[in-house]
């Protein structure tokens, strides 16, 4: 094996340290990764329509791994929630049903309006107040969507080291150890703080009714139920003006944080699937059918770094598109057009 072989050969066979690469052959084998073999289809039972997106956490686009800050979201959330109660103070008398404070009722009709749980206690009269209404549970509806829902998330995602060293508080793991922790079990973390913060809302929503609202325990857990479903029936709802504040913040991170709830069982429906598929395909023995399949350069002899691209696409972890891309940004940098990348190849890049 010539020296650029053996370079070209140690960008991802090194991956897996091997004490000996052993005799080569001779010829030039350069774009030997561009034309990569398809995996032969799994064996029955197990699925290989997995959502590649869902099994590698990390493989987002850089905008949808970018969380809005606080300052963001608060500036978004005041400027749909003063625009709203501004429009709606304008038309307040042609809002009808059980009213408090007229700003309170204002932003509490935002809140009800955006989230879509539309209990009915205040609705619009005339035309005017009804095609505001259109417009405002539409543009509500987005931002919950693109901001808010990202907002959560991240400051979910943010409780998951907490969580672990709660769960490891004596094994006294290490920084790293806990980041290696969140990273294997990400989905599963995230599962239990979003079942805990949903718990916990519940909870204040029912008391909170009980308590200030005078309702009893059955119709104030009813309440809370048709309220973080978007239910909304309109038997039950906030009438007081303490309870219709409290609303303004309780009814948007519940109705929030049950959406996340179902979409992270999803999740975790996926990264079981991603994983019994990782399992099976490491487990399984390796056939005649599997070399041929991983013999990139068709030379009947199958190298490390081969194996390692077979088993990820079988994995489904990268496509034939993605060694694409990587081939393409590989030729870009080799200037000197050797098959290997060195300092004055990247200087000169």
């Amino acid at each position: 094996m010539d020296n650029h072989d053996i370079e070209r050969q140690s960008l991802l066979s090194g991956l897996l340290d091997p004490p000996n690469q052993g005799n080569g052959k001779n010829g030039s084998r350069r774009r030997r990764f561009r034309h990569c073999k398809t995996a032969p289809p799994a064996a029955d039972g197990i699925s290989l329509e997995v959502n590649t997106s869902k099994s590698i956490p990390h493989s987002q686009s850089v905008i949808g791994n970018l969380h809005p800050s606080f300052k963001q979201v608060a500036a978004c959330l005041s400027v749909y929630l003063g625009v709203g109660a501004i429009c709606f103070y304008i038309v307040r008398h042609d809002i009808k049903g059980k009213k408090t404070n007229a700003i309170v009722d204002d932003l509490y009709f935002c809140v009800v309006t955006m989230t879509t749980v539309g209990y009915g206690d205040l609705v619009p009269d005339n035309v005017l107040s009804k095609l505001l209404a259109c417009a405002f549970v539409f543009s509500g509806m987005a931002v919950v969507g693109l901001i808010l829902s990202k907002a959560v998330d991240y400051l979910i995602d943010k409780q998951e080291a907490l969580l672990v060293k709660a769960l490891h508080m004596r094994s006294k793991l290490s920084t790293t150890d806990i980041m290696k922790e969140i990273e294997t079990k990400r989905v599963e973390y995230k599962f239990i703080m979003i079942t805990a913060f949903l718990v916990v809302l519940i909870a204040i929503g029912t008391i909170f009714l009980v308590l200030v609202e005078k309702k009893d325990i059955v119709d104030a857990f009813y309440c809370v139920c048709c309220t973080i479903t978007t239910l909304g029936y309109g038997d039950q709802s906030f009438s007081t003006e303490g309870g219709r504040i409290f609303a303004v913040v309780w009814i948007l991170t519940s109705t929030l944080c049950l959406s996340l709830f179902f979409l992270n069982i999803a999740e975790l429906n996926t990264e079981r699937r991603r994983r019994a598929l990782v399992k099976w395909v490491l487990t399984r023995k390796v056939t005649i059918t599997d070399l041929e399949a991983a013999d990139i350069d068709n030379d009947e002899v199958v190298e490390a770094a081969e194996f390692i691209l077979y088993k990820l696409k079988e994995m489904g972890k990268i496509t034939q598109e993605d060694i694409s891309l990587v081939m393409e940004e590989f030729e870009q940098l080799d200037i000197d057009d050797s098959g290997t990348l060195s300092i004055s190849d990247i200087t000169q890049a």
